[in-house]
């Protein structure tokens, strides 16, 4: 089964459907699977007092507080329908995080049914709950939780038999290389016997192919068509350009993985037959003659008898008359 690849969207689209709708063709255009937005209400969502964090401060107006932020990139319920409808138009999944059992309500009311939470939101336990009893499918990001936290949202979405997969991540953005540990897909895996993808947050394309070499089914990427463009992902999310060369990576790189079967490839028989060694003859050696291992030299092609085979050949004699210089073949020996 091919990987799953989101282009997370996100609040990249600024409260525009026209930019979203834009985004959409360029994620549908790099080969991504699915485009993800996110859905909420500043006022159900943020306290007034809420601080920035560091990488908003940076990428933000710094007069402008995180309920105005937030508030600014507000996509209303209404503007999701046109773009929902749209995504399936051209055949792209649409995927939201609601932040709120409102907010996961109304994407049911419109027929979604493939689901993402935040990883802020592993401890929003009803959240969890409405969307197990709701969702056909549910993809939980596991950024800042521990094992303990994760399992007890498992078990939600277990008891409920909702499809689940687990999304390892580092919540920051960008996040260091240095705190990826990618291995904890593997831990995940092992741990809670179920589906393990990777939301990256870090910089370039390395990190989420070395995740899919480790077992990744999902791999989530932040997506913009400008870098430049106001709001405080962009700077830290893939453009077309790079998004596309993360996705031809993932699709080569699956191939490259293949099977884990230990096959002779058809491309190598040539190479096998060529550079091989097979026996040849030293010296010649008369028809009944004993056979010693002086008398044999292993040189190319590898077409004729291997060494592997010296053990069942040193029990025989010559069955007829050989010739030094000549490969061994079956027929030339036989038991004495």
């Amino acid at each position: 089964m091919s990987c799953y690849i989101i282009a997370e969207i996100g609040v990249n689209h600024s409260g525009s459907v026209e930019l979203a709708k834009k985004m959409i063709d360029a994620a549908k255009a790099t080969g991504a699977d699915a485009a993800k937005f996110q859905t909420f209400t500043a006022e159900k969502l943020v306290s007034k007092a809420t601080p920035k964090v560091k990488y908003q401060e940076k990428t933000t107006a710094k007069e402008e507080t995180h309920y105005e932020m937030i508030k600014s990139l507000e996509f209303s319920y209404a503007d999701h329908i046109p773009v929902f409808e749209y995504c399936k138009s051209i055949g792209l999944d649409f995927i939201s995080t609601p932040y709120d059992i409102e907010s996961a309500a109304f994407l049911v009311s419109i027929g979604v049914r493939i689901f993402k939470t935040a990883s802020a939101d592993i401890v929003d336990l009803s959240l969890h709950e409405y969307i197990a009893a709701n969702a056909e499918a549910a993809i939980v990001s596991t950024g800042m939780a521990t094992l303990g936290e994760i399992e007890q949202v498992v078990n939600i979405y277990r008891d409920r038999r909702c499809t689940l997969s687990l999304l390892h991540c580092v919540s920051n953005y960008p996040c260091a290389i240095e705190s990826l540990n990618l291995n904890v897909i593997k831990t995940l895996r092992s741990t809670f016997n179920c589906d393990v993808g990777y939301s990256d947050h870090a910089l370039g394309q390395y990190p989420a192919i070395a995740a899919l070499a480790l077992g990744a089914s999902i791999i989530e990427k932040h997506f913009t068509l400008d870098k430049l463009m106001e709001g405080p992902d962009h700077k830290a999310s893939s453009d077309p350009k790079e998004f596309a060369v993360l996705v031809r990576a993932i699709r080569e790189t699956e191939i490259s993985l293949g099977s884990a079967t230990k096959l002779v490839q058809e491309e190598e028989m040539q190479m096998r037959e060529v550079s091989r060694k097979s026996l040849f003859i030293t010296d010649d050696i008369k028809k009944g003659e004993p056979l010693t291992r002086a008398m044999f030299v292993t040189k190319r092609p590898g077409t004729g008898i291997y060494e592997s085979e010296l053990p069942v050949i040193l029990q025989c004699i010559a069955a007829t008359d050989l010739v030094s210089g000549d490969m061994l073949k079956v027929g030339d020996f036989r038991l004495a």
